[in-house]
């Protein structure tokens, strides 16, 4: 039996999960009903939740941009989530195709799409680890083989943290892998808040909660202490669509995500 095989005997349709949700918000087809009729759930208190996805996978696109046209090399991107093109090794790829990527997540529908993610370069490299992001020894163990971490290395932490609560951990984990990283690394983050729509966003968490899945909130002073110790690149910690924006919004309305993107000091003078 493959990987592929295995996981996908793994997967549970019966509740929806959020990798999935975000897919169907995406437009894309890795979904099942349940997810969908969730979706259109959260869709129906919140219109604005697909264009909040989209706004949050352009932000992604940005950020990874912008720091591999600046010489970060390596990217550690965690909580994957199931290939939507462009995927992030394509950005990095695209500016710098020597980039070397490694995604991690757990989920086995992602494991099931991991060869759509392992189409890089011939000149850079892009590999997928099969762990959970409340692990965080694992995954710095796996992604040595293919990261040098004695190198500046991009850490993506989008859309995750919201499904990880600061009792179950989010900065211990957030602190381990940057405490592991070389000067000059950056932390790409981003995670929902309900500064700009309480009340939708309220409803919203209630809607993941009735379906199983776990969602935090957090302001933007809860989610700066992510950032302690980082110099925060221009504009800091904003709405994904406000990061270093280049097209027009897409529809009216605040998007409920804070984005930011720091970086580890180098210790060199100014």
């Amino acid at each position: 039996m493959t990987g592929t095989e295995a996981a996908a005997q793994h997967i549970d349709t019966s509740r929806p999960h959020p990798a999935r949700v975000y897919d169907w918000f995406l437009g894309g087809k890795d979904n099942y009903p349940v997810d969908e009729e969730l979706g259109r759930r959260i869709h129906a208190i919140d219109a604005g939740a697909g264009r909040a996805a989209r706004a949050n996978r352009a932000f992604m696109r940005r950020a990874v941009r912008t720091l591999a046209e600046d010489g970060v090399r390596q990217f550690l991107d965690i909580g994957t989530g199931i290939p939507t093109e462009p995927n992030l090794h394509q950005i990095a790829q695209s500016a710098a195709p020597d980039a070397r990527v490694v995604y991690v997540d757990n989920d086995p529908i992602v494991l099931a799409h991991a060869n759509a993610l392992l189409r890089g370069t011939p000149e850079g490299v892009t590999e997928y680890v099969q762990a959970d992001a409340r692990d965080p020894g694992t995954i710095l163990e796996r992604a040595t083989a293919v990261l040098d971490f004695g190198r500046p290395i991009a850490l993506s932490l989008v859309a995750l943290l919201h499904f990880v609560a600061d009792e179950d951990g989010a900065h211990d984990l957030v602190a381990t892998l940057l405490a592991a990283l070389a000067p000059g690394s950056c932390l790409v983050l981003s995670t929902m808040t309900a500064d700009f729509e309480p009340e939708n966003v309220r409803r919203g968490i209630a809607a993941y909660a009735a379906g199983g899945v776990t969602l935090v909130a957090r302001s933007r002073d809860e989610v700066g202490t992510f950032f302690e110790g980082l110099d925060l690149l221009p504009p800091g910690i904003t709405s994904v669509s406000d990061w270093r924006p280049e097209d027009r919004p897409d529809g009216d309305g605040p998007v409920s995500l804070y984005g930011a993107v720091g970086r580890k000091p180098t210790g060199r003078p100014a």
